[in-house]
């Protein structure tokens, strides 16, 4: 009778511990081409990319020095904010991400971490993975709008370093997030 007990436990607590949610694939869409099919790194200037088309009716070249990029990235947010047990991010970050990729596509030297974290509901293990997962959806993103796989890296803090401390959904809100931050 004893052992008998233990498994109705055990397997009461083992499905506790789960989630309809899949970890597996990213759900990143890819935006590296325009509507007609071409790369979104050509020249609708007849492919020169010189700067000749100046004066013609094209647009003029902008000067982004590395101060100016690093004043605008500074007013730019670095947070990607998630939906509950969630890593698709979600449009409203799009502008957030298309940002910082261009800011770290024009310096090669930078280093990006993304760290991915989860309010306080679930376990640790599994606060951990989906933490990972978020951090991991920011970062493919990234590496479609055509940065570096080496100028990234995606890790995890699950639960463990709150941005807002409390359990109202207001606070739970501002923890389901991937922060990125520069070294």
């Amino acid at each position: 009778m004893k052992r008998f007990l233990v498994v109705i436990g055990l397997v009461a607590i083992l499905s506790a511990c789960g989630s309809a949610v899949k970890l597996d694939n990213v759900p990143v869409e890819d935006r590296s081409s325009t509507a007609n099919g071409a790369s979104s790194g050509s020249v609708a200037s007849g492919g020169k990319s010189d700067g000749s088309a100046v004066g013609k009716g094209a647009v003029a070249s902008v000067d982004l020095s590395k101060s100016s990029q690093d004043a605008a990235m500074q007013a730019t947010t670095r947070v990607v904010y998630f939906d509950y047990d969630s890593f698709v991010i979600r449009t409203e970050f799009q502008s957030v991400i298309d940002a910082h990729a261009k800011y770290i596509r024009a310096d090669k030297s930078r280093k990006v971490v993304i760290e991915g974290h989860t309010d306080e509901r679930g376990g640790r293990e599994y606060n951990l993975a989906l933490g990972q997962k978020r951090a991991e959806a920011v970062r493919k993103a990234l590496s479609l709008l055509g940065v570096p796989e080496a100028q990234l890296e995606a890790v995890s803090f699950g639960k463990e370093k709150p941005a807002v401390a409390g359990g109202t959904e207001a606070a739970m809100e501002k923890n389901r997030r991937a922060e990125i931050s520069y070294r």
